[in-house]
C-alpha cells in the first residue's frame, strides 16, 4: 500500500495543515516518503480561526502533527521533520534504541 492521507479515523497520525503551505508540504512529503498512514485535517486559512489547532497543540500555526503511536504532539515543520526522521527514518531499531 502506498503512503497516503486517509479519511479513516483510525490512522495513527493526524496532520493539521493548510492548503498550499510550503511548510506543510515539506511534512507531507516526508510522511509519504516514510510510507506512514496519516489523516489530513485542513484548517482555516485565517490564523485567528484555527481554534482546533489551538486546542490540540496550544498554537494556531501549522503544520501540527499528532502521533498516537508515540503520544507526541508537535508544531513547526523543522521540529516535525527532525522528529519523523529520528522516529521513523532509516536506521531506527525496534524501540528506538541505538
Amino acid at each position: 500500500m502506498e503512503a497516503s492521507a486517509t479519511a479513516a479515523s483510525d490512522a495513527p497520525i493526524t496532520f493539521y495543515r493548510l492548503q498550499a503551505c510550503p511548510f506543510c508540504e515539506r511534512v507531507a512529503r516526508l510522511l509519504n516518503e516514510y510510507d506512514l498512514e496519516y489523516r489530513s485535517r485542513f484548517v482555516e486559512p485565517m490564523h485567528s480561526r484555527r481554534d482546533v489547532v489551538k486546542r490540540v497543540a496550544g498554537v494556531r500555526t501549522v503544520p501540527v502533527v499528532v502521533d498516537e503511536n508515540t503520544g507526541v504532539t508537535m508544531a513547526e515543520s523543522a521540529n516535525i521533520v527532525d522528529y519523523l526522521e529520528s522516529t521513523y527514518g532509516e536506521g531506527q531499531t525496534a524501540g528506538g534504541d541505538d
